[in-house]
């Protein structure tokens, strides 16, 4: 007994693409004519399949103006729905072709924390493209990697989590050391920021854990200061603002601009130190010796040569050593 599809109400409801296709182009040029001169069709078609689609929309999607069209307010919503799907459809048939079409340029894509690439992937790609001038980088930043965009498959992930998704093998990275960090033009303002309890009591940049519920563990303040046999909750009423953010990079750009002290995650922070730029104002630090960061690649692509090369530079670039998959 033969068993039959029911019919898709979406798919039978949605307008002719073709007549979409001409919508958009028409939108963009807001001529017909140009429009018909982008799709290589006639000026006709165009005009043609316009009508189709306010016939099957029963509203008008333009207004004449002389030479010139001007969309409608129904023209307006129906255009910004339909140039963004479209703009998807073309970013994932690229996505494709750049994955097993053939071309000069090899492309890798990497999805990395906005922190990692603002603060550790930024100071160090030129070194990468300098070494590896036939491959380009699709970089996709997240603070959630566990719910990305349908249709991101990247091919490298950098990330706290040792198991990222299925079909990924992992390489050990680094734990994280964590202290505090400022300019030296704050420092020399607050001197008081040279000891544990004078951090306590002065401006504190926090950096709250909202967006991060996959990770397991997350050091603010409060934490960082208890390890440290002090309470957060011992600071004064009086005293000064304590700033949550979720934002790294913002804290640290307050941190540079003299607004306070941050915790600084070392793998970020140290080009800043290196160049003078922050300090330590106290000794302590907290090592997370139970995690570490990891980086995760596309078990499919173990043996795929574009990815071991930049495989192997990461891994000598991030402290840990060079090993076979």
């Amino acid at each position: 007994m033969t068993k039959h599809t029911d019919p898709d109400q979406t798919l039978i409801k949605m307008p002719s693409l073709r007549a979409v296709k001409s919508f958009v182009a028409a939108a963009r040029y807001q001529n017909f004519t140009r429009a018909a001169e982008a799709l290589c069709v006639t000026q006709a078609a165009i005009s043609r399949q316009i009508r189709e689609l306010e016939s099957y929309l029963g509203t008008e999607l333009f207004r004449r103006a002389g030479r010139s069209v001007e969309l409608t307010t129904a023209g307006s919503i129906f255009f910004d729905a339909a140039q963004l799907s479209f703009i998807n459809i073309a970013q994932a048939a690229d996505r494709i072709r750049k994955d097993h079409g053939s071309s000069a340029k090899r492309t890798l894509t990497l999805c990395c924390s906005p922190a990692f690439s603002a603060l550790w992937m930024s100071h160090r790609l030129p070194d990468f493209f300098s070494a590896n001038p036939d491959i380009d980088l699709n970089l996709v930043t997240t603070q959630n990697f566990l719910s990305m965009e349908p249709g991101v498959h990247p091919d490298i992930f950098i990330t706290k989590m040792s198991r990222v998704r299925e079909g990924y093998r992992s390489l050990p990275l680094f734990h994280d050391v964590i202290y505090p960090v400022c300019t030296p033009r704050y420092l020399e303002a607050h001197p008081g920021a040279r000891t544990l309890e004078g951090l306590r009591d002065g401006v504190l940049l926090n950096l709250s854990p909202y967006g991060r519920s996959q990770v397991a563990e997350h050091v603010d303040w409060g934490v960082w200061l208890a390890i440290h046999h002090l309470d957060i909750e011992d600071r004064s009423d009086q005293g000064p603002h304590f700033f949550n953010a979720n934002d790294y990079n913002m804290l640290i750009q307050m941190v540079l601009n003299d607004q306070g002290v941050a915790l600084g995650w070392d793998h970020l922070v140290r080009p800043l130190i290196e160049q003078g730029r922050l300090v330590r104002p106290v000794e302590q630090e907290v090592v997370l010796e139970e995690t570490r960061h990891y980086l995760a690649y596309r078990d499919d692509k173990a043996d795929d040569e574009t990815l071991g090369r930049f495989r192997d530079w990461f891994l000598g670039h991030s402290g840990a050593p060079t090993q076979a998959p």
